[in-house]
């Protein structure tokens, strides 16, 4: 019995901490491009088409706000 007034609080404390994570990872950014690093592998950077598309997705972003903000 006495070890649930420890595991209690360090229970709520580490779920405090997970939500804590999360939300800052959400905030950061983290998950705003799930799908740029993965098909990112498929082209070469060399590629004319591929560069234009980059172009492409750069124009539609909103200015002044760069990919990792």
């Amino acid at each position: 019995m006495a070890a649930l007034y420890i595991l209690i609080p360090v229970a709520v404390v580490l779920v405090a901490l997970a939500i804590w994570v999360f939300f800052w990872a959400v905030d950061s950014g983290q998950y705003d491009d799930l799908d740029g690093p993965a098909h990112s592998i498929l082209f070469d950077e060399e590629d004319p088409k591929h560069k234009a598309g980059i172009a492409q997705a750069d124009k539609g972003r909103e200015p002044g706000k760069s990919e990792r903000e």
